[in-house]
């Protein structure tokens, strides 16, 4: 079904006006360069603190790794594909590895059958990592205040940014992802070692 609809997408016409008037984009205003990082600038140097460099690159060079189990999974194509384009962030890659990835976006109802399956992907994921709870259902449980829901992906991962909705809106979705960018710039290299780091994955029972 992908297949044929890219093939349908690569032989449509352009329309009419590019052939005839061609416009011309004004991008001068629609271009966002990435701050250089505070530091002291001299004759050929810079010197800056190794947390903001870091950061700086890991901001702009996240993997996410979809966890999505229904609607909501809908919803994020929408935030993938051309008009929102999430890889404009620098998340041009969606890996279904867990070992390769760094941010778990978990979308949809999450079952307490599946929550020790959402723990082990968690797990298998490199440090640093972050967990982005998108909608309802992922962040609180939703409307599914059953007995066989998980009321919230936080009673077995910790959780960096919640994204509320029922479907979120691809803009809510992407206001998280900018969420996590100034978590992960923000974060010192030295945090995933800190005792209250410890603290935290001990309280979900992760060594």
């Amino acid at each position: 079904m992908i297949f044929l609809y890219i093939k349908i997408f690569t032989y449509m016409s352009r329309p009419v006006r590019f052939n005839i008037h061609p416009i011309q984009a004004d991008i001068k205003d629609n271009i966002s360069l990435a701050n250089m990082p505070e530091g002291y600038t001299g004759e050929g140097f810079f010197a800056s603190r190794l947390s903001d460099v870091v950061g700086l690159a890991r901001k702009n060079s996240i993997w996410p790794m979809p966890f999505a189990t229904s609607c909501c999974g809908i919803e994020f194509m929408a935030v993938m594909a051309s008009h929102y384009d999430l890889a404009r962030f620098g998340a041009e890659r969606l890996a279904f590895s867990p070992r390769q990835c760094d941010l778990l976006m978990v979308m949809g109802t999450i079952a307490k059958k599946m929550g020790p399956i959402v723990k082990q992907v968690y797990l298998q994921m490199a440090e640093p990592r972050w967990v982005l709870a998108m909608g309802a259902c992922a962040s609180s449980g939703g409307i599914f205040d059953t007995y066989s829901v998980l009321q919230g992906i936080d009673q077995v991962i910790p959780v960096d940014v919640y994204v509320p909705g029922c479907p979120p809106r691809p803009e809510a979705v992407i206001d998280g992802f900018m969420r996590i960018q100034d978590l992960v710039s923000q974060e010192s290299v030295r945090r995933r070692n800190s005792e209250q780091y410890k603290a935290l994955l001990g309280s979900y029972g992760i060594q």
